[in-house]
């Protein structure tokens, strides 16, 4: 049972420490969500590395940022601020948008 629980705990630590790495070499790109529209909306990223979007919504109402291309969706409330990890990804153009506005549409451009 102790040997159960020591190779469970040593799972755990080598598991937060495999996301904590990733995170470190994450691209952190802010946008903001206001009157309806993402600004920037357009955005880059280097290749072969995890996105970290901090998405924050200035509207009153909730948005939804989704991406069928990204494979997210992530509902921020108004007023509110949201975070959205995305792997690693290869060059191209990944478009998102908000799914409660069919206006609001954005573009990630990974080079």
């Amino acid at each position: 049972m102790v040997r159960n629980l020591s190779l469970a705990a040593i799972c755990a630590v080598a598991t937060v420490q495999a996301a904590f790495a990733i995170a470190q070499d994450a691209t952190e790109i802010q946008v903001t969500y206001s009157k309806g529209q993402f600004q920037p909306s357009e955005l880059r990223a280097p290749a072969d590395r995890p996105v970290v979007f901090r998405v924050k919504n200035l509207d009153p109402a909730a948005m939804e940022f989704e991406s069928d291309s990204l494979r997210v969706e992530k509902v921020v409330a108004g007023k509110a601020d949201g975070v959205v990890n995305v792997r690693a990804l290869k060059p191209g153009r990944y478009e998102f948008h908000d799914d409660f506005n069919d206006q609001a549409r954005g573009v990630l451009n990974v080079q």
